[in-house]
C-alpha cells in the first residue's frame, strides 16, 4: 500500500505531520472496532453511574488521541497525541474516585508523566543529533551514524560520539514508550489500573493504549536502529523477562481483572520479543519476515483477545460487583453465549491451533529458532559478533517462550474452571437465575460478533493473516519477502503441543495443589505482598528524593533569610524610609499646607511600593527561581559540551 502524507501547519509552531500507511490503516480499523464494541457495551455497563457523561467525553477524546498517535509521521506529532492520550485515559482509572482507584490513578499518572518527560528529553537529543524527527529522514540519518565505530571491532566509541548520543536518545524514548506499553520494569501500573477502571475502559487500556507504546518502540527499533544487534538484544531480553513475569503474576492472581491485566503484561512481552528478533535477524543478514509478521499479528490478536476477555469480565462485574474468584465462581454456568465468547478469547490467547493466536505465536517461535540456527552458523564460521548471544542462550530463550505459553494456558484454564465449571457454595441458584437477563441483547450481539473473528482468522492463517501482515511490512522496514510457513506442519504443531502440555501440568501443580486451600476449596492469594515493585522500590525512592529535596530547600531558605537580614542591617538599611517618616512627623508639627502634605503622602506611598518590589526581589522565592534558571542553563551548557566532545 502506498503511503499518503499530509500536514496540518501552524500548530505548536512545528505543525502536525501525518501519514496513512498499511500499519496505521489496520490499527485505525482495530481502534474503531474496539471503540464501537466497547461503546455499545458501555451503554449497559455505565447506565447506573451518575458521572457517565464525563466518562463518555474522555472516551471519545481518547479515540481522537490514539488515532493521532497511529497516524503520526514524526516523533513531534506522536509526542503531542501520546501525552493527550495519557491524560485523558487517566480519568478512566480514577473514574469512581474510591481510595484504591485514586491510588492506582496516581501510579498511572506518575508513570505517564515521568515517562513523557524522559521521552521529551530524548526527542531534544535526537533533534539536535539528526536535525529532524521525521520517521523517514530519521532512518537515513541514523543509518549514517551507525556506520561509525562499534565496540569489539577495534574502533572504540568515543564517550560523546554521535553513536553514543543516538543510543542515549533511543534509550530515553524506550523508557517513555515502554512505560505506556507495560514493559518490565515499568509495568507496575497495569495490574493496578485495570481492576479499578470500568471494564470497557480496561479493554481499551489493555488492547489499544498499550499498542501506542509498542508503536513508538517499533519506530525506535525498526526505523532508527533496525540493524543494530546490541539494541535487538536489549529489546528481546526485555521481552523475555516481561512475558515470563507477567504470566507468573497472572498465574498467581485470584482476581479476575487483575489476571487479565497481568496477562496483558505477558503478551506485550511476546510482542517485544518479536521486535527484538526482527532487529537481530536483520543485523546478521537474515530475512526478518517471520519476526515482523509474528509481531504485527500478535499485536492485532492481543487487541482482539483483550477486548473479548475484558468484556466477559464486565458481564461478571455488572451482575455481581465482585471480581474475587471465590465470589464469582460458578457465575458462567448455564450462560452459553458468555461461555462461547470466553472460549474464543482464551483459546486464542493460549495459542491453540485453529485460533488466530496460534498463527502469531508460531511465527514468533519460528523467528527465535531461525535466529538460533543463524547464530550457530556464525559461531562455526568464527564471525559471531559481541551482541549476537551464543546458541545456548537462544535455546534457553526458546524454552522460556514455550513455558510462558504453557503458563498462559494454565491461567486461562484457571479462569475457565472458576467461571464455568465450579459451583458457588451458597449463591449458585441465584447465579443460575440470572441466565436470562445478565446481558442486554445488543451487548451480547456485539460481543459474540467480535468473538467470531478469532476462529475465522485462525482457520485460514495463510490466506487471512499473512495478507494482513504484508500491509504492515513497510512500516517495519521489512523487504516484503514472504517466507512460506506451514502453520499446521508436525514441527509447528509440536511447539503448540509442548505449551499445552506444560499448561496442564502447571494448572494441576500450581492452581489446584497450591492456590487452593487444603480442605477448603477457596482460592488463596499466595503471591508475597512485599514483592511489589511500586511499594518495594519506586515509592520509597520518590519519598527519599522528596525528603532530601525538602531538607535542601529548608537549608537554602535559612541561608537566604540570614543573608537578607544581614543586608537589611548593612547595604539595604532603611535610611530612606526612616528619613521619610521623620519628614512626615516634622511636617505635621509645622502644620504644612495641604499640597505639601499630599506630596509627602504620595512620596511615602511610592517609597512603600518600591520597598515592596525590593522585598520581592530579595525574597527566597525570587532568588531560588533565578538559581534554578542559572542551574538549568549551566547543566544545558555542560550537556552540549559533553556530547560535542
Amino acid at each position: 500500500m502506498k503511503a499518503v502524507s499530509f500536514t496540518v501547519p501552524g500548530i505548536c509552531g512545528q505543525g502536525l505531520h501525518f501519514q496513512i500507511n498499511g500499519f496505521s490503516l489496520v490499527y485505525l480499523c482495530i481502534a474503531v472496532l474496539m471503540w464501537v464494541v466497547s461503546g455499545i457495551f458501555s451503554l449497559e455497563y455505565m447506565a447506573h453511574y451518575e458521572r457517565r457523561k464525563r466518562y463518555y467525553w474522555f472516551f471519545w477524546v481518547t479515540l481522537a488521541a490514539i488515532a493521532g498517535v497511529f497516524l503520526s509521521a514524526d516523533f513531534y506529532t506522536t509526542f503531542i497525541f501520546f501525552e493527550i492520550m495519557s491524560f485523558t485515559s487517566y480519568v478512566w482509572v480514577a473514574f469512581d474516585e474510591k481510595k484504591e482507584s485514586l491510588r492506582a490513578a496516581e501510579t498511572y499518572l506518575a508513570v505517564a508523566v515521568i515517562g513523557g518527560m524522559v521521552m521529551l528529553m530524548g526527542l531534544f537529543l535526537l533533534q539536535n543529533l539528526c536535525g529532524t524527527l521525521d520517521f523517514e529522514r530519521l532512518g537515513e540519518a541514523a543509518g549514517e551514524i551507525l556506520k561509525g565505530g562499534f565496540a569489539g571491532t577495534g574502533r572504540p566509541i568515543a564517550l560523546g560520539s554521535p553513536r553514543v548520543q543516538l543510543y542515549v536518545s533511543a534509550g530515553m524514548l524506550l523508557f517513555g514508550f515502554g512505560a505506556k506499553a507495560g514493559c518490565f520494569p515499568l509495568h507496575i501500573w497495569l495490574p493496578k489500573a485495570h481492576p479499578v477502571a470500568p471494564a470497557p475502559a480496561s479493554a481499551l487500556l489493555s488492547g489499544i493504549l498499550t499498542k501506542a507504546g509498542v508503536f513508538g518502540i517499533i519506530v525506535v527499533s525498526c526505523v532508527l536502529l533496525g540493524a543494530d544487534a546490541g539494541w535487538g538484544m536489549l529489546i528481546a531480553s526485555l521481552g523475555l523477562v516481561t512475558m515470563f513475569l507477567g504470566a507468573l503474576l497472572a498465574l498467581f492472581s485470584v482476581n479476575l481483572k487483575k489476571t487479565l491485566a497481568c496477562s496483558s503484561v505477558s503478551q506485550i512481552g511476546f510482542i517485544l520479543t518479536g521486535i527484538g528478533m526482527s532487529c537481530l535477524l536483520k543485523a546478521v543478514g537474515e530475512d526478518n519476515g517471520l519476526a515482523v509478521r509474528g509481531t504485527f499479528l500478535h499485536m492485532v490478536n492481543h487487541s482482539l483477545f483483550k477486548l473479548i476477555l475484558f468484556l466477559c469480565a464486565a458481564a461478571v462485574f455488572m451482575n455481581l460487583h465482585q471480581l474475587d474468584f471465590n465470589e464469582v465462581r460458578g457465575f458462567g454456568r448455564k450462560k452459553p453465549a458468555l461461555l462461547f465468547c470466553y472460549l474464543m478469547g482464551a483459546l486464542g490467547i493460549g495459542g491453540v491451533p485453529l485460533w488466530s493466536g496460534y498463527a502469531s505465536k508460531t511465527l514468533l517461535h519460528e523467528s527465535i529458532v531461525e535466529y538460533a540456527h543463524a547464530v550457530e552458523k556464525l559461531e562455526a564460521a568464527g564471525n559471531l559478533g559481541p551482541w549476537a548471544g551464543d546458541p545456548a542462550f537462544w535455546h534457553r530463550a526458546e524454552w522460556v517462550f514455550l513455558i510462558t505459553g504453557g503458563m498462559t494456558v494454565a491461567y486461562m484454564a484457571k479462569v475457565f474452571v472458576v467461571l464455568f465449571v465450579e459451583r458457588h457454595p451458597s449463591r449458585q441458584k441465584e447465579f443460575d437465575a440470572m441466565s436470562a437477563g445478565y446481558l442486554r441483547p445488543l451487548s451480547s450481539i456485539a460481543l459474540v460478533a467480535v468473538s467470531l473473528i478469532v476462529p475465522v482468522l485462525g482457520l485460514v492463517p495463510s490466506a487471512a493473516m499473512d495478507r494482513l501482515a504484508s500491509l504492515a511490512g513497510p512500516f517495519f522496514r521489512w523487504g516484503g519477502h514472504m517466507h512460506p510457513v506451514a502453520y499446521f506442519s508436525l514441527e509447528n504443531l509440536k511447539g503448540g503441543a509442548v505449551s499445552l502440555t506444560v499448561g496442564v501440568f502447571l494448572y494441576i501443580l500450581v492452581v489446584r495443589a497450591w492456590l487452593m486451600g487444603k480442605g477448603d476449596p477457596r482460592y488463596l492469594d499466595r503471591w508475597p505482598g512485599w514483592m511489589d515493585l511500586e511499594n518495594l522500590i519506586y515509592r520509597p525512592l520518590v519519598r527519599a528524593f522528596l525528603a532530601v529535596s525538602l531538607l535542601g530547600c529548608r537549608a537554602m531558605d535559612s541561608l537566604a533569610d540570614a543573608l537578607i537580614l544581614a543586608a537589611r542591617k548593612t547595604t539595604h538599611s532603611q535610611v530612606f524610609l526612616a528619613g521619610a517618616m521623620g519628614g512626615k512627623r516634622a511636617a505635621k508639627k509645622k502644620g504644612g499646607s495641604r499640597g505639601y502634605r499630599f506630596a509627602r503622602v504620595l512620596a511615602l506611598a511610592l517609597g512603600r511600593l518600591r520597598r515592596s518590589g525590593s522585598l520581592v526581589e530579595e525574597s527566597f522565592s525570587y532568588g531560588l527561581m533565578l538559581f534554578c534558571i542559572g542551574l538549568c542553563l549551566t547543566l544545558g551548557y555542560l550537556l552540549v559540551a559533553f556530547f560535542r566532545g
